[in-house]
C-alpha cells in the first residue's frame, strides 16, 4: 500500500522488488541484521499482508533510510530503522520515522512502540530527541520453531 508522507527531505516510498538488496546491503551497513533473522525473509513477511511494510528513502536514485513498520491491530512497531553512515545529520532519521508513524495514523494506530538494544546508547539518544519516552517493560522471547534463546 503506497501512502501520502509527510513533507520531508527525501523521497520516501514503500520499497519495490528492485529495492530488496539495496534495503539489505543498508542493514548489513548499519548493522542491523543478526545471524538469526534473515533479512530477505523478513521483507517478504513485511510485505505479505497491509498491516506492514517497508519504507524507503532516496536522496536521487540511493537508498539511504528504511524503516520496516507494521501493526497488530492494536500498537504499531518500528524494527530495522536505518540511515546509511554517510548521510547521517541531515535530518533523515526523522523523515523515516515521520514517514512510519504517518503510515500507522493512517492506519487507525495510536501508539508506536520499538525495541533497542540496551548498549546502544547513541540510537536511545537518537529516539528520545525525536519525543520517545522510555518505558519500563520487560520482553519475552520464544522462538517457535525449536531453535535455542537468543540475545
Amino acid at each position: 500500500m503506497n501512502v501520502p508522507i509527510s513533507p520531508s527531505p527525501l523521497a520516501i516510498a514503500t520499497i519495490a522488488d528492485a529495492d530488496i538488496e539495496a534495503v539489505v546491503a543498508l542493514w548489513q551497513r548499519c548493522g542491523l541484521t543478526r545471524p538469526w533473522n534473515d533479512p530477505h525473509a523478513d521483507i517478504a513477511l513485511a510485505r505479505r499482508n497491509a498491516n506492514s511494510t517497508v519504507l524507503v528513502g532516496r536522496d536521487g536514485d540511493a537508498i539511504v533510510a528504511s524503516a520496516m513498520v507494521g501493526h497488530d491491530g492494536h500498537r504499531g512497531w518500528v524494527y530495522y530503522v536505518a540511515v546509511d553512515p554517510d548521510h547521517r545529520q541531515k535530518g533523515y532519521g526523522r523523515a523515516i520515522m515521520d514517514a512510519a508513524e504517518d503510515w500507522l495514523r493512517l492506519a487507525g494506530i495510536a501508539k508506536l512502540q520499538l525495541m533497542v538494544r540496551p548498549d546502544n546508547a547513541k540510537v536511545q539518544a537518537f529516539y528520545e530527541s525525536i519525543g520517545y519516552d522510555e518505558q519500563e517493560r520487560i520482553v519475552y522471547a520464544k522462538w517457535l520453531d525449536g531453535r535455542e534463546p537468543t540475545p
